[in-house]
C-alpha cells in the first residue's frame, strides 16, 4: 500500500489503485472459474455440436438424431453411410486412423505350453524325447524299425511252420481217399442239360 501511495501520490487515485491490486500468495494461485459448455455429438459425423448449433431429427420410430449442419443433414437423409466418407469419424475408426489408445489395445499373451502325458508315455519320457538330438532320434528310429522287422519275420516264420504242419494230412490208418459229396459214384460233375 505504501508503494502504491509513493507511486501515485497521496490522492484518491492511489487509494483506488491500492484497492484494485490483488496480492496472491504463492501457496494458492487464483482460482478462475472456467465455463463449461455442454456439447453433444453429431449422430452422423460424430463431431462436437456446441450450443446454438445443429438440428434434431426425430424419426418415425422415435429415434432422435442430433445433426451438426445442413451438409450432414442432407447426407443423413440420403442414407449415405458415414463409413464411406473420409472426413467422418466412422471412416477414420474403420480405417484405423488417428490416435489409438494403448490401453484399449489388447495385449496378446502367448499361451504357455503345457505338456500332458500321452497314453503309454509319461511326461518325463516325452521331455527326454524332446531333449534328444535329431541324429540320436534317427538312430533310435532305425533300431526300432530293425527290431520291428525282426519281430515281423519271427511271426512270419511261426505262421509258416504252422501252415506246413496243417498242410500235411493226418491219416489214421486209412489210405483210401474219401468219396466225393453228392452221392455220385463216378466222381464227375452232374450234367443237368443232358437230362430231359
Amino acid at each position: 500500500l505504501a508503494e502504491a501511495r509513493s507511486h501515485f501520490g497521496s490522492s484518491r487515485a492511489a487509494q483506488r489503485a491500492a484497492k484494485n491490486t490483488h496480492f496472491y500468495s504463492l501457496s494458492s494461485p487464483p482460482s478462475f472459474a472456467t465455463m463449461v459448455l455442454k456439447t453433444d455429438l453429431c449422430a452422423y459425423s460424430e463431431y462436437r455440436i456446441y450450443p446454438g448449433r445443429g438440428s434434431r431429427f426425430v424419426a418415425r420410430d422415435g429415434k432422435v438424431s442430433f445433426l451438426l449442419n445442413a451438409k450432414v443433414t442432407s447426407l443423413f437423409h440420403q442414407r449415405i453411410k458415414a463409413v464411406k466418407l473420409r472426413w467422418t469419424q466412422a471412416w477414420r475408426r474403420m480405417n484405423k486412423k488417428g490416435k489409438t489408445d494403448d490401453s484399449a489395445k489388447k495385449k496378446t499373451r502367448k499361451a504357455k505350453k503345457f505338456q500332458k502325458a500321452v497314453v503309454g508315455m509319461s511326461v518325463e519320457d516325452l521331455q527326454k524325447k524332446k531333449a534328444m538330438k535329431t541324429e540320436i532320434r534317427q538312430q533310435a528310429a532305425a533300431a526300432e524299425a530293425a527290431k520291428a522287422a525282426k519281430a515281423k519275420a519271427a511271426a512270419k516264420n511261426k505262421a509258416a511252420a504252422k501252415g506246413k504242419a496243417a498242410a500235411q494230412p493226418k491219416n489214421k490208418g486209412k489210405d483210401a481217399p474219401k468219396a466225393p459229396k453228392g452221392g455220385a459214384v463216378g466222381g464227375g460233375k452232374k450234367d443237368f442239360k443232358a437230362r430231359k
